[in-house]
């Protein structure tokens, strides 16, 4: 197949640092999520002052900074799907980006997982096109690498229950048929997203740390789907808890 065809060649025809350039001073960590709402919301509880924006053809995204206990920390809203994602982030890196703290919603094939509560991937299953172009072909790879212990850690620490499970990224949100999730369960999934195994192969290839949770909303089952509170203004007070947990996970890194 043609995405068992990578190139390790670590220069492209077209490379970020073509388009854009480092920044002077661009803080080294930076925080993002994909909820529009719930980034405005988490914006608005800082004060803070545009720094730059980068773009993709049809959406021009800001990129903000704030002052937390003395860091600086940068903020942004990520579009959603693996490639625009990824295209992003990779803009963000030259810009001079070490570390991300990513959260979003995952739909979860576990009913018994409750609404807004916390996910912490440690494995995902390759079901997207965009990790194929920066690491070599796999069905599954290591999310939080040489993280983990210490989101775990931290989320014990502050007494905030969670869940460790494996996440099956997939780009067809349509095409989550039946017969795929009952073998994506099999194979241990216990949510489903559409940017993790790509972020996490980006963060392998181009090395950065990357620190991804998820907050539960839909559940998918064979029988039916749930909404639950995926609705972008659903559930917003329970949200905004999960966007200051991630600024703290910021601060700690």
């Amino acid at each position: 197949m043609i995405l068992e065809e990578f190139d390790e060649n670590r220069q492209a025809i077209i490379n970020p640092e073509d388009l854009v350039e480092a920044l002077p001073n661009f803080p080294e960590t930076v925080v993002s999520c994909f909820a529009r709402e719930t980034f405005k919301r988490m914006l608005a509880d800082f004060q803070h002052e545009l720094l730059t924006s980068t773009s993709m053809a049809n959406i021009e995204i800001p990129i903000y900074k704030v002052i937390i206990k003395g860091k600086a920390i940068a903020v942004f809203n990520s579009p959603v799907g693996a490639a625009a994602c990824i295209a992003i982030l990779e803009d963000l890196i030259v810009f001079g980006m070490k570390k991300l703290v990513l959260f979003g919603t995952c739909g979860v094939l576990d009913e018994t997982i409750r609404e807004t509560s916390i996910i912490v991937p440690h494995a995902a299953i390759r079901d997207e096109g965009t990790s194929y172009h920066y690491l070599p072909a796999s069905d599954e790879i290591e999310v939080n690498v040489g993280l983990h212990d210490f989101l775990t850690s931290f989320l014990t620490d502050k007494g905030i229950s969670h869940t460790v499970g494996k996440v099956w990224t997939t780009d067809g949100i349509y095409r989550e048929t039946a017969a795929k999730l009952r073998k994506r369960k099999e194979m241990g999934a216990v949510c489903v997203d559409m940017e993790c195994s790509a972020v996490a192969a980006l963060a392998a290839f181009r090395e950065i740390s990357v620190c991804h949770f998820f907050y539960a909303a839909d559940h998918l089952s064979e029988e039916a789907w749930d909404m639950r509170n995926l609705a972008n203004h659903a559930d917003l007070d329970e949200k905004d808890k999960v966007a200051n947990l991630a600024m703290q996970i910021a601060l700690a890194l």
